[in-house]
């Protein structure tokens, strides 16, 4: 059953009432059925597709310093500061969204404003912290102007500080939120609606960490019914990491 603080979160999503299914009772903590089983389609994805690796002295100071001064692309002609990242730096969760908005801009950090207060709304609906138990970032570090759509070749030149980060936190999980953090990561032309309820993988130096799929907290506040969905990807997350954090301490043990 959720505790206090889950169910008074789950409230505030708005996800409605818990309902029960004919053929026997669920609850709001487990995902639809079969979703935890449900076999990917879309091909592994391995950190050699990066368009650079993690050098061997990497460190969270490095790469931060790099984007911080980073001249790869035109938008650093237009941004007011780049946006790294924030969270646990020991994280067992990542959280991937698409790029920096005009507020994200402003402040330095990913997910403010409406958007970020829902995503924190519903980590706190799984138990999590954002400050404590997720490292959250973008595929780009800096926002494109007037909040457009990432160009092909900003992706390509900006995600190897995504690899790199990825490499470095080794999470048991990776959440991609929204159709261009899914497509980037994945390499793929399919819809969020097509990749959900599905454990991808991303094969990276140090194993294979699951990857799921959600939409981005900007668009459930446009859509409020597709909330639901998303907490249903939540509960597959959490059954995922948990099955993960299992993993590693019978690793631990051996």
């Amino acid at each position: 059953m959720l505790n206090d603080r889950q169910l008074s979160a789950w409230n505030e999503l708005e996800l409605g009432p818990v309902f029960v299914s004919r053929a026997g009772p669920s609850s709001p903590e487990a995902p639809a059925a079969g979703a935890a089983d449900a076999p990917s389609d879309a091909p592994a994805v391995a950190a050699a597709d990066a368009p650079t690796g993690a050098p061997a002295a990497d460190s969270w100071l490095r790469i931060r310093e790099e984007v911080s001064g980073c001249r790869r692309c035109g938008l650093c002609e237009s941004r007011r500061q780049t946006v790294f990242g924030s969270g646990s730096e020991r994280a067992r969760w990542m959280l991937i969204g698409e790029a920096p908005g005009a507020e994200e801009d402003a402040r330095g950090e990913p997910f403010v404003g409406q958007a970020g207060r829902l995503l924190e709304q519903m980590l706190a609906a799984v138990g999590l912290s954002r400050a404590d138990d997720v490292f959250i970032t973008n595929v780009l570090k800096c926002r494109p102007p007037g909040n457009r759509n990432p160009e092909p070749l900003e992706a390509a030149t900006c995600s190897g500080y995504l690899y790199r980060q990825i490499e470095l936190l080794q999470p048991d999980l990776i959440l991609l939120l929204g159709r261009f953090a899914v497509q980037s990561v994945l390499k793929t032309d399919a819809s969020v609606g097509g990749l959900r309820r599905q454990v991808h993988t991303y094969r990276g130096t140090g194993g294979d960490i699951p990857v799921v799929c959600t939409y981005h907290p900007a668009y459930l506040l446009r859509n409020l019914p597709e909330k639901r969905k998303s907490w249903e990807d939540l509960c597959l997350a959490m059954d995922v990491a948990a099955r993960q954090q299992a993993l590693r301490a019978t690793r631990g043990r051996g």
